[in-house]
C-alpha cells in the first residue's frame, strides 16, 4: 500500500518536473504531503526568478508553510523527483519535515546519501526520515532527456557560429567531460583573418588589468591541458591567464591533411592571437615545440612582453643540428603515427593519473583526428634555407640584443628530449637570463611538476 501511495505522488512531483523543463528549468519537481492531500507544489525556477534558492523543494516548502500558517511543517512529507541538496535538506530539517521521499539519485550534489547525508546525524534535535529510489528510472530519465536536448542545442548553436570547414575535424566535447584539475571555461574564435575559419580554443582566466598576462603556450603532442598546475597558482597571484589550443591540438580544430601545418602559419595564428586579445604586460611560457614557436614572437611585438619562462625548450635557426633527442622524437612520430598520448606522457610522469593520461588521449579519438601530430615535429627548421629558420635566426638576435625583460629557464633532469645542455645553451643565447632551474624528477614535461615551479616564477617576475 505504501509502496502504491509513493508512486502516486511522486507522479505528481513529476508533472511539476515536467512543467519546469518546458518553462526552461532542470527538471525537478516537488509536493508536499499532509494527512493523504497534496497541500503545495514546487518546481525548479531559479533562472526564470534569477533566484539560487528557487529549488522546487524550497518552492513547495514555502508554499506549505503558507497555507498552514507555520513554518513547521511536522506531519508533512515531502515527495521530490530528484536527491535534495545541502540546501534543501537543511530546510526540510529546519522545517521538521517528518519524512522525504524521492526519485532519482544525485553524484554530483545529493545531501540523502550520494555525496554526504545530513538526514543520517543524529546529533540534530529533527530527525527526518529519508526513502529514495520511488520511480527513480523515470525521474532520471526525464532529467537525462532533458540534459541530452540542452546539449544538442548547444552543439547546433556553437556550430552556427563556428561552422566546421569540410577539411577539418572537431573532437566532440563529450571527449573532454570530467577532465581531471580542469574546470575552466572554454573560449573560441574563428574570425582571426589567417584562421580562415578554423575554430581555435583557448583558455582566459583572471582580469584583464592584470599585472601580468601568462601566456602559457603548449608543445607536441600536449594541449592546454599541460598547464593545469600552474595556472591555479598565476590566477591566486591576480594575474591573467591565457592558454591556447594550437590548432590540431586539444579542443581547436584539427585539419585533416599534415600538410596544412606549417611553422609560418602557426606563429601567424598566435601573433593574431595575441593582438585581438590585446594582451599586456606578458609572461610568455613556453614549453617543448610550443618554445620553437613562441620564441619568434616577442621580436614582432616586443612592448608586449614583459617576462619570459621557458622550460625544456630551444630555439631551432636551422644553422645547427638538430638536438639527438628531438631527432628520435620525429622518428617516432613518422614510425608510429598511432602512438598513445598518454602513455607517452605517464613514461616520463608515472605519478600521472589513469583520468590524466586519458585526458592527453582525448583530442585524438582517431587516426583521422592526428594530422598535427605527424607533421608538427617536421616543421621544426633544420636546415638554414627551411620555412622558419629565418625568423628563428631573428629571434635569436633579439635574445641576445635587444631582449629587456626579466628571463627564467628550466630544464627537467630526465629529459630524453632536449637535456640540461640544450637548455644551458638557450639560456645563454637570452640576454640577463640567470642559470637554468633543474628539477631533479622531471622530464620532458616540465608543467607537469609545475605548480612549486609556478610560484617561484610568480615571486620572480613580481620582484
Amino acid at each position: 500500500m505504501q509502496l502504491q501511495q509513493n508512486e502516486h505522488w511522486m507522479r505528481q512531483a513529476l508533472a511539476q518536473a515536467q512543467a519546469a523543463a518546458l518553462a526552461g528549468e532542470v527538471p525537478v519537481g516537488a509536493v508536499v504531503v499532509k494527512d493523504g492531500q497534496v497541500i503545495a507544489t514546487g518546481r525548479n525556477a531559479p533562472v526564470q526568478g534569477h533566484d539560487p534558492t528557487a529549488h522546487a523543494e524550497i518552492v513547495a516548502l514555502r508554499a506549505a508553510a503558507q497555507l498552514l500558517g507555520n513554518y513547521r511543517l511536522d506531519g508533512c512529507t515531502l515527495y521530490v523527483t530528484l536527491e535534495p541538496c545541502a540546501m534543501c535538506s537543511g530546510a526540510m530539517l529546519h522545517a521538521r519535515v517528518s519524512r522525504v521521499v524521492f526519485g532519482a539519485t544525485d553524484p554530483k550534489t545529493g545531501a540523502a546519501g550520494s555525496v554526504l547525508n545530513l538526514f543520517g546525524h543524529a546529533a540534530i534535535n529533527h530527525q527526518t526520515q529519508v526513502q529514495g529510489g520511488v520511480l527513480a528510472h523515470e525521474c532520471g530519465a526525464l532529467l537525462s532527456a532533458f540534459f541530452r536536448r540542452r546539449r544538442a542545442q548547444q552543439r547546433a548553436e556553437a556550430l552556427a557560429q563556428h561552422p566546421l570547414r569540410d577539411d577539418a575535424l572537431r573532437t566532440p566535447e563529450a571527449a573532454f567531460a570530467h577532465l581531471p584539475d580542469y574546470p575552466w571555461a572554454p573560449h573560441y574564435l574563428s574570425d582571426l583573418p589567417s584562421l580562415a575559419g578554423l575554430r581555435m580554443h583557448y583558455l582566459d582566466e583572471g582580469p584583464v588589468q592584470a599585472p601580468h598576462t601568462w601566456l602559457c603556450l603548449h608543445g607536441d603532442p600536449a594541449w592546454s591541458y599541460l598547464y593545469r598546475h600552474m595556472l591555479p597558482v598565476f590566477l591566486a597571484a591576480g594575474d591573467r591567464v591565457v592558454a591556447p589550443d594550437l590548432i590540431g591540438f586539444g579542443k581547436s580544430d584539427k585539419p585533416k591533411k599534415d600538410g596544412f601545418h606549417h611553422f609560418a602559419w602557426h606563429r601567424q595564428v598566435l601573433l593574431e592571437l595575441i593582438d585581438r586579445l590585446d594582451l599586456h604586460n606578458i609572461v610568455l611560457v613556453v614549453q617543448g615545440g610550443g618554445g620553437m614557436l613562441g620564441l619568434t614572437l616577442p621580436m614582432a611585438m616586443p612592448g608586449r612582453f614583459a617576462g619570459l619562462l621557458a622550460m625544456n625548450t630551444w630555439l631551432a635557426t636551422g644553422d645547427a643540428p638538430l638536438p639527438p633527442g628531438l631527432v628520435q622524437w620525429r622518428a617516432l612520430c613518422a614510425q608510429k603515427p598511432l602512438f598513445g598520448v598518454g602513455r607517452l606522457l605517464a613514461r616520463g610522469n608515472p605519478h600521472l593519473r589513469q583520468g590524466e593520461c586519458a585526458a592527453y588521449d582525448a583530442p585524438f579519438p582517431d587516426r583521422g583526428y592526428r594530422a598535427a601530430l605527424r607533421a608538427f615535429s617536421m616543421r621544426v627548421p633544420d636546415q638554414p634555407d627551411a620555412e622558419g629558420a629565418d625568423a628563428s635566426r631573428a629571434a635569436r638576435s633579439f635574445w641576445q640584443h635587444d631582449w629587456q625583460g626579466r628571463s627564467l629557464a628550466v630544464a627537467g633532469a630526465q629529459d630524453p628530449v632536449f637535456g640540461l645542455p640544450v637548455v644551458q645553451a638557450l639560456q645563454r643565447g637570452i640576454r640577463g637570463c640567470p642559470p637554468p632551474i633543474v628539477l631533479p624528477q622531471a622530464g620532458h614535461f616540465v608543467p607537469e611538476h609545475g605548480q612549486a615551479l609556478a610560484a617561484q616564477a610568480v615571486e620572480y617576475f613580481s620582484s
